[in-house]
């Protein structure tokens, strides 16, 4: 091996984790031990999450729940309080979560109940994916600017979605209106 491919290797282990090549909606020990490295060490850093967040122009924002990402946060709260999780709680979390893609959404409204009845949706293609959980925030909290945020959560099934989609989330008011639209690109998350 030259210096210069040893240099070379040196140089992309430092530069921290790699982006895999897409989305995995189930983990292999390997991924999950991936996973709780990176969120144990994501305390120093404050835009950790930024493969996973997806925003658009009207200042709505998203963030993709993957699997991964999922054990990423729990390493990372446990790090904050300087304590060890337990043997068993990533294999609770990815069950909690299996089967589905779980998406936070911040979203911006002029009424404290300006988000109650949304209706999510995932495009793919030429598909319309309903979700299997919704819930939306009733009581959305008052913002400097004097609109509301409202933080909502939707789960939605895998088994239609390929870990290297690209989907567009719709949200839409009770009438069907779009109301918000992200592009996420599942194959830029791990």
């Amino acid at each position: 091996m030259t210096a210069l491919t040893l240099a070379a290797r040196l140089v992309l282990l430092l530069a921290g984790p790699s982006v895999a090549g897409a989305a995995s909606f189930t983990l292999e020990p390997q991924q999950q031990n991936d996973a709780l490295r990176v969120g144990a060490q994501s305390i120093t850093r404050d835009s950790f999450d930024t493969e996973w967040r997806v925003a658009n122009p009207a200042g709505d924002s998203v963030a993709v729940m993957t699997p991964f990402h999922r054990l990423v946060l729990a390493a990372r709260n446990a790090a904050f309080k300087n304590e060890r999780m337990k043997d068993s709680e990533p294999e609770k979390l990815l069950r909690e979560q299996q089967d589905r893609l779980v998406i936070w959404a911040n979203l911006h409204g002029p009424r404290e109940d300006f988000a109650r009845f949304y209706a999510p949706r995932i495009l793919l293609g030429d598909r319309e994916i309903e979700p299997s959980f919704v819930q939306n925030e009733r009581t959305a909290i008052r913002t400097d600017g004097g609109g509301y945020l409202a933080r909502c959560v939707y789960g939605f099934p895998v088994k239609e979605i390929a870990p290297k989609s690209r989907l567009i989330l719709v949200v839409r008011d009770p009438d069907g209106r779009d109301v918000s639209r992200f592009t996420i690109d599942l194959a830029s998350m791990r």
